[in-house]
């Protein structure tokens, strides 16, 4: 069977946030000054849609209204979830290839309950193909995170996709998917690559650590990455040792650590799938927890407490 890539854009929702300090939000769109040369650019819903139809995204996103959760000031927050609204309208409406291009509305809110369940009403009202949940993982704390992800997820439908915006950290997923969800994207995996760092199911090694420099075995035991995987099973058979060597003077250990923590990640949520549809999940998540883990005290009590919720009691057997 060919397994089709599915491409997901984020036009120009990276470049708004990423130069926030460079913008300026108004109900036009954003407006920036290039960061080369100070040109003014205005970027807005329909450019948003022109340029990801033009690259022919599968999963394409709509141009919102952005502000960090940690933010006092609720006026400019529901002022950031309305206008996220007006401009999903906008976006639909440039839509060009919508029987080909799935275009995915953005819920904000910050941490209000409430108005992120208002605007996952108006959201829902606008019937996209699918459901994201955006503007955390912005330093609000993880058991707030997860009731926002909660509130959310209660309301949508359940025969559309999920996706909660900017998720990356292991226990992250594990969490979010009991809450709910199905969908998630980060650069942590590649980012904490470049820093010697190799994520694990007993947790993160910093193989730029010297305890490394004469371990020669590959970086996960039992791991099925081409890193990993031994050269006489088609793979490149590389240790911890070589990675070491490599951290502080060569890209090629950023490379390996990225091969290797992105299918970390991928076979993460393969195993959550086979779980789900093998009706045993809540055993999988604690054995999950076991494995990051030392001792059941040691758990996290935001994860604990979220899982308990749905279900899932952590301490139990």
């Amino acid at each position: 069977m060919i397994k089709k890539q599915v491409r997901l854009t984020l036009l120009p929702r990276f470049q708004m946030v990423s130069l926030l300090k460079l913008a300026t939000i108004t109900e036009k769109g954003v407006e920036f000054l290039s960061p080369h040369d100070g040109t003014p650019m205005l970027l807005t819903p329909e450019h948003s849609m022109s340029l990801q139809n033009s690259i022919g995204s599968d999963i394409m996103m709509q141009l919102d209204d952005v502000l960090v959760t940690t933010s006092p000031d609720a006026a400019r927050m529901r002022e950031a979830m309305e206008r996220s609204v007006r401009w999903l309208d906008r976006c639909i409406a440039a839509h060009k290839k919508p029987e080909s291009q799935n275009l995915f509305c953005i819920i904000q809110g910050g941490l209000d309950l409430d108005m992120r369940r208002e605007c996952c009403r108006e959201m829902l009202a606008r019937d996209t193909p699918g459901i994201a949940i955006g503007g955390l993982s912005g330093g609000e704390a993880k058991a707030d995170y997860c009731r926002v992800v909660a509130a959310c997820t209660e309301m949508l439908p359940d025969l559309k996709p999920r996706y909660v915006m900017g998720i990356g950290y292991p226990e992250d997923l594990v969490v979010s998917v009991a809450l709910g969800a199905d969908m998630f994207d980060c650069v942590w995996p590649t980012r904490t690559a470049r820093f010697g760092n190799a994520v694990t199911k007993h947790g993160v090694l910093n193989i730029r650590n010297k305890k490394f420099a004469t371990d020669f075995g590959p970086l996960e035991e039992d791991c099925g990455c081409m890193a990993c995987k031994p050269t006489t099973e088609g793979g490149m058979g590389i240790t911890r040792a070589f990675v070491h060597h490599n951290a502080s003077k060569e890209t090629v250990a950023a490379h390996l650590l990225t091969i290797h923590n992105v299918y970390y990640q991928l076979n993460l949520m393969r195993q959550i799938r086979e779980a789900i549809i093998e009706d045993r999940f809540p055993a999988f998540v604690r054995q999950f927890f076991a494995w990051l883990y030392e001792e059941k005290k040691d758990y996290p009590e935001w994860a604990a407490g979220a899982l308990k919720v749905v279900g899932i009691d952590l301490q139990s057997e």
